[in-house]
C-alpha cells in the first residue's frame, strides 16, 4: 500500500522591524517539517496488547526475544486468543450474532504500511492469518464474507465450527428474550489489539475480534478497519482500539492518535485526546466503553478509556506487567 507523504514548507513574512534573535530562530531553509520524537533511548523490543491477555503477549514476546520481526510477533500473539475457546469475544468460542453465526473480523499492518483485513468471516479459527494472506497474496486490502472464506480455503485454512457448547447454550438462553444490550467492560470488551516493536525498531500491529454478542447479522465494527481499530506508521508509532466500534469509526480513532503523536504528543496525551473527541460527539452519554492503546517509536506507551476498567499488558526487556489506564469518567 503506497502512502503519500505531504510535506509542509514554512515561510517567514516580516512586517516592520524583526529582531535578530527572531530571525536566527527561523532559519529553517524551508526544510520539510519533521516529526519530533523524545530523545530518550528507544525501548526495543516491546509488545503491548489490549486487556490482560498474558498468554498472547507472552507468545509475542517470545518471538521478539528470539530476534523475530514485529509482524510475526503480533500475528502469533493474537492467534493465542483466537484459539482460546474460553475467550468468548475472539475467534473460536466467540459469541454469535442474532442468527446464531460466529462471524470474525481481523486486520494486520506491517512496518511499510502494507495491510490486510477480513470481515464477516465464518468457519475459520484464525482470521488474523487470513488477513495476512490477503495482504501478502492479493492486490487487495479487505475481503468480506463468503469471498473471504473461499479465499481462506484456497490458502489452505480448514473449516471448523466456531460455536462451542458454552456459547451455543448462551445463545439459546438469549433467544428467550432476544434483548440486546452491552455491559461495559464485559460484552463490549470484544477485541485484542496488539502492537510490537522488534529489535530493528520496526513496528507492526494486529487486531482481531468476534464482535459484539448477538449483533445484527452482517455488522462490522472498527477492529478490521485500517485507521479505525488499528493503524501503524513506522516513523511515528501505532495505535489500536477496543470497545464500541461504531464510535471509533466515526473519528477514525487509531489514525487520529498516530497523527497526534506525529505532531509531538506522547502516546498518553494522544489517547486522551482521542477519547475526548469521541465524548465531545456524545456529550452526556455514559452507556458505552472505548479504550485506546498507543506506542511510539521510542517504545513509550499510553492508554485511555471512557470508563474505569480498561487495562493493557506490556512486555519488554524491563519485564512485564498489567496496566490499568486513566478514564474520562473517574
Amino acid at each position: 500500500m503506497k502512502r503519500r507523504k505531504f510535506l509542509k514548507n514554512s515561510s517567514l513574512t516580516t512586517v516592520g522591524i524583526v529582531s535578530a534573535s527572531a530571525l536566527a530562530s527561523c532559519k529553517t531553509e524551508n526544510k520539510p517539517q519533521e516529526t519530533v520524537m523524545a530523545s530518550t533511548k528507544p525501548i526495543k523490543p516491546i509488545v503491548v496488547c489490549t486487556w490482560n491477555f498474558g498468554n498472547a503477549t507472552s507468545k509475542a514476546w517470545d518471538v521478539l526475544r528470539k530476534g523475530g520481526n514485529a509482524l510475526d510477533a503480533v500475528e502469533q500473539g493474537v492467534m493465542v486468543e483466537e484459539a482460546d475457546e474460553t475467550n468468548e469475544t475472539v475467534g473460536k468460542g466467540g459469541r454469535p450474532d442474532r442468527d446464531g453465526n460466529v462471524t470474525l473480523d481481523a486486520c494486520i499492518m506491517d512496518k511499510d504500511g502494507n495491510c490486510g483485513s477480513v470481515v464477516y468471516l465464518q468457519n475459520i479459527v484464525h482470521p488474523v492469518s487470513v488477513a495476512r494472506k490477503v495482504m501478502e497474496e492479493t492486490p487487495h486490502i479487505l475481503l468480506a464474507g463468503k469471498g473471504a472464506e473461499k479465499f481462506a480455503y484456497e490458502q489452505g485454512f480448514k473449516k471448523e465450527d466456531l460455536l462451542t457448547e458454552s456459547t451455543r447454550k448462551q445463545y439459546q438462553e438469549w433467544l428467550k428474550t432476544s434483548k440486546y444490550e452491552t455491559t461495559i467492560n464485559i460484552e463490549n470488551h470484544d477485541t485484542i489489539g496488539m502492537l510490537a516493536i522488534d529489535e530493528n525498531g520496526d513496528i507492526a500491529g494486529a487486531c482481531t475480534t468476534s464482535g459484539m454478542a448477538y449483533k445484527v447479522a452482517g455488522r462490522v465494527g472498527d477492529s478490521p478497519i485500517i485507521g479505525a481499530g488499528l493503524y501503524v506508521d513506522n516513523e511515528v508509532g501505532g495505535a489500536t482500539a477496543t470497545g464500541v466500534g461504531e464510535e471509533v469509526i466515526r473519528t477514525v480513532g487509531s489514525f487520529l492518535i498516530v497523527e497526534l503523536m506525529r505532531q509531538g504528543k506522547s502516546p498518553q496525551e494522544a489517547c486522551e485526546e482521542g477519547v475526548k473527541r469521541i465524548m465531545k460527539k456524545n456529550e452526556g452519554r455514559e452507556d458505552f466503553q472505548i479504550g485506546f492503546l498507543a506506542i511510539n517509536k521510542n517504545g513509550e506507551t499510553g492508554g485511555y478509556c471512557v470508563h474505569p476498567g480498561f487495562t493493557y499488558r506490556e512486555y519488554s526487556e524491563n519485564g512485564h506487567e498489567n496496566r490499568e489506564v486513566k478514564s474520562f469518567y473517574n
